[in-house]
Formats: structure tokens, C-alpha cells, sequence
């Protein structure tokens, strides 16, 4: 039996990786037309060999904004003695989607804040151009969003500001 790589897919689906980063700043979060689909997503993209999730997520947000991120969450437990397993995050969702025939992606999803940004400066300014925009919750009404994604936004949108104001007290 060879590496795990090289074996076919049991279910003849080849399936990668992914993950999806949901940056909240103001009441805004951060989308961009995605090229080939129309639709505006998070910043996002597959997880690289041997890269962990976490790095992952604040990687592909740095690449497509041009902003260091801060991922909001917790691990399954709070445990970091000498000598124990590192503890990840772990993500908000994990989510199968058929990308094109045999072709799936396994989505992590994750909520952020910008790093180094604190909670009453103006919103950032992406320095990537990917057409990249901060969209609050009326913004959604106005870019073509999927149910999936503005369900993940109003998410973010409540659960990041009630979790960092609960980690300040």
C-alpha cells in the first residue's frame, strides 16, 4: 500500500482542504467577488501540505487582504503543559462543498479580527487588490451572497464582538 497520497479516492471524489476566514472589524466584515464563481466570499484558500489550519487561515487572509489577523477561538481544551499535543483551534464549521464533478473541498471555518487593530479605529484598508471590501449587514442585501455566506457573516458579526468583550472582563 503506498502513501496516502497516491491512493485513489474510494468514493472516486478527490477532496482537499480549505479554509474560509471570516475578518470582523465595526460591525463589517471582509468579502471580496470571487473571480471564477461571481459571488463574494471571505478570504480564503487551500491548506498547503504539512501547513497547520490555523496558519492556514491567518496565511490565505494576509494574501488576499494584506492584513495580519488574530483568528477568534478557542482549542477543544485549554491545555498547553511541556510535552502535549498542540492545541488548534477549533474552527467554527466544517463544511463539505462540491467544487466540480469528483472534486470537493473541506472548509474550515474561522472568524479573525485584524491584528494590531483596536476596537474603535477605522476600518482598515486592504492592501491587496482583489476587490476586497468591508460589508456590513446591509451591504449583503446589495452583492450577490449565497444564503451559506450571509448566514456565516451574521454569525461572525454577533458571536465576535460578544467574545472578545466576555475575554476583556
Amino acid at each position: 500500500m503506498g502513501h496516502v497520497e497516491d491512493r485513489e479516492p474510494p468514493d472516486g471524489i478527490t477532496k482537499h482542504f480549505t479554509v474560509a476566514t471570516f475578518v470582523v472589524h465595526r460591525g463589517h466584515v471582509l468579502l471580496h467577488p470571487h473571480r471564477k464563481l461571481g459571488l463574494w466570499l471571505p478570504p480564503g484558500g487551500h491548506i498547503e501540505p504539512h501547513e497547520l489550519p490555523d496558519d492556514a487561515a491567518r496565511r490565505e487572509t494576509l494574501e488576499e487582504t494584506g492584513l495580519a489577523v488574530r483568528l477568534v477561538g478557542a482549542p477543544g481544551i485549554d491545555h498547553d503543559a511541556p510535552g502535549s499535543p498542540l492545541q488548534l483551534l477549533r474552527p467554527e464549521g466544517v463544511q463539505v462543498e462540491d467544487i466540480s464533478p469528483g472534486h470537493q473541498h473541506i472548509d474550515l471555518i474561522y472568524f479573525a479580527v485584524p491584528d494590531g487593530v483596536g476596537p474603535d479605529a477605522d476600518l482598515p484598508v486592504p492592501s491587496v487588490d482583489e476587490g476586497m471590501e468591508w460589508v456590513d449587514d446591509a451591504g449583503l442585501l446589495t452583492r450577490p451572497v449565497t444564503e451559506e455566506v450571509r448566514t456565516w457573516v451574521r454569525l461572525a458579526l454577533a458571536e465576535v464582538p460578544r467574545r472578545l468583550a466576555a475575554r476583556a472582563s
